[in-house]
């Protein structure tokens, strides 16, 4: 199994370098670029579509039984058990303004349980994976979460989006502010979730993900030796999931200050 995980590991590597290329095109092409808006937080270009297409026709291709779940076209139910989770372009705020902060996120789950997580920034060119029992890896070396105890120590990175309550996260930023501790937000959640993985942010919290914004980054921050606040793999693909996650040192702090913010 472990031979299958690894054999899906490089696969979903090389997709998501292949796919940040075909994004990176459209990026450096902004003025012909067509973009439909539902509200600031609801972009979508014709670059997310065609890079899902791009990444959804290689898995088809390699991993023809296999399920997939993305967020611009219909899921497909697969025969395996595996299902292929991706977001072609995660910030797409910043990507159609130009602001080099968007990834090719790609997650292979079995069962609902998340086995490899892949999430590429093509404008910096750093490619950050694991794989279920495996570690994870910034460009091959192996990385890991932040070693602080508290949140004194570092920035907490903070997601927020239209599903979740505007007055929550201000609450919560409230608090990280009293425990000596500062914000972060760059608008792309899986980075983020990667930055935790690599020790460049203490945690990332948001009340409410889509599964392909979040599970490859939360195994990447497990495999990485941090914690997460578990998702119910029977409902996670389809309803996505509250992220709490962080170093071991400053998990249950951010953990404590969430459960008197967001919604039960």
């Amino acid at each position: 199994m472990t031979h299958d995980f690894d054999a899906r590991t490089q696969f979903a590597i090389d997709l998501a370098r292949r796919a940040g290329e075909l994004g990176l095109g459209y990026f450096r092409d902004l003025e012909s670029l067509t973009i439909e808006s539902k509200g600031h937080q609801d972009l979508v270009s014709q670059a997310d579509r065609e890079v899902e297409l791009f990444i959804r026709a290689a898995i088809a291709a390699d991993y023809p039984q296999d399920g997939i779940v993305g967020e611009e076209h219909a899921s497909v139910t697969g025969a395996t058990g595996y299902v292929w989770v991706i977001d072609p372009i995660d910030g797409t705020a910043n990507f159609v303004r130009g602001i080099p902060a968007w990834c090719v996120v790609i997650a292979c789950a079995r069962d609902g349980e998340t086995v490899v997580g892949v999430i590429h920034e093509p404008s910096t060119g750093e490619t950050f994976h694991g794989r279920l029992g495996g570690g994870a890896f910034l460009n091959g070396r192996p990385i890991r979460t932040s070693a602080a105890t508290s949140l004194e120590e570092g920035s907490v990175g903070t997601g927020f989006s239209n599903r979740a309550e505007a007055e929550n996260i201000a609450v919560l930023i409230k608090k990280i502010l009293a425990e000596g501790g500062v914000f972060f937000r760059n608008a792309s959640g899986a980075l983020m979730l990667a930055y935790v993985a690599s020790g460049r942010l203490l945690g990332y919290v948001e009340e409410h993900m889509n599964a392909w914004d979040c599970l490859a980054g939360m195994l990447l921050i497990e495999e990485a030796g941090g914690t997460v606040l578990k998702a119910d793999p029977k409902t996670v693909l389809h309803d996505g999931t509250r992220v709490i996650t962080g170093g071991k040192g400053v998990f249950s702090k951010l953990q404590e200050l969430c459960l008197g913010v967001f919604r039960p």
